[in-house]
């Protein structure tokens, strides 16, 4: 079926689609104690590539078509040529779309919107963000150094440091940011046991909410500037979650 919609794509001169085939719950106390070790006992790496080769090296499984230490090219992932031809809502919609149920997110953004999370993210590299399974929470460890940001639990990070291999992986292509004022975003699902295509699309969204809502981002100056200040429970009501 994916073959002979594959062939039907290439003969159809009006097609849009133009893509190259291819947990533990904490209380809030406890979540506090673990940034206060996490920022205090254990030294957090500067560099993405330095946790890359660690942390995606020593992961067992990967999504489908997600290359350790080399994030998918764009040319890989779509016709760059042609998608120059259309307009951002045809890119960004059949970007969407394309992503959709395969251990994939995509998303799309507003060039001034990522330009925002650039200039944010150069001070503020790292966030905590408690994503809710069941009747409570697992606290999931942010790292966000454009043009990726990375995730993994904060107990998985507390315990193993650089070696902690990611959930979720997400680049951002600014192919398209000049001509279009437009960048695509795609999520990797590493471990789908432990994300759902459902729970990666809300880690995403959330935190680019904390660092584009200029009330929201306060919080994550103040987990990287004044951790002694910081409060998770501020979090949970930021995302109108119980405070346990």
């Amino acid at each position: 079926m994916r073959r002979l919609f594959a062939r039907i794509l290439r003969s159809s001169s009006s097609s849009t689609t133009f893509f190259r085939r291819p947990n533990c719950t904490l209380a809030t106390r406890s979540v506090n104690s673990s940034i206060r070790n996490l920022k205090e006992g254990q030294v957090i790496p500067g560099k993405f590539i330095k946790w890359a080769s660690l942390g995606f090296a020593r992961a067992s499984s990967f999504a489908s078509g997600f290359t350790p230490l080399e994030p998918k090219p764009l040319e890989s992932i779509m016709d760059v040529e042609r998608a120059k031809h259309k307009s951002p809502e045809e890119l960004a919609s059949a970007w969407d779309d394309y992503h959709l149920g395969r251990g994939h997110i995509g998303a799309s953004m507003k060039a001034k919107l990522y330009n925002l999370l650039v200039q944010r993210a150069a001070d503020c590299k790292y966030f905590v963000i408690p994503l809710w399974k069941g009747s409570g929470y697992t606290t999931m460890f942010a790292q966000v150094q454009t043009p990726y940001i990375i995730f993994t639990g904060l107990e998985d990070y507390k315990a193993r440091g650089t070696q902690a291999a990611p959930y979720f992986t997400v680049s951002f292509y600014t192919d398209f940011a000049d001509s279009k004022d437009l960048v695509l975003v795609r999520g990797d699902i590493v471990f789908t046991s432990k994300l759902s295509d459902e729970e990666a699309q809300w880690l995403l969204e959330t935190a680019q909410s904390f660092y584009l809502n200029d009330t929201r981002y306060k919080l994550v100056e103040r987990f990287n500037r004044q951790t002694r200040d910081f409060e998770f429970k501020d979090v949970l009501q930021a995302l109108n979650m119980p405070i346990l």
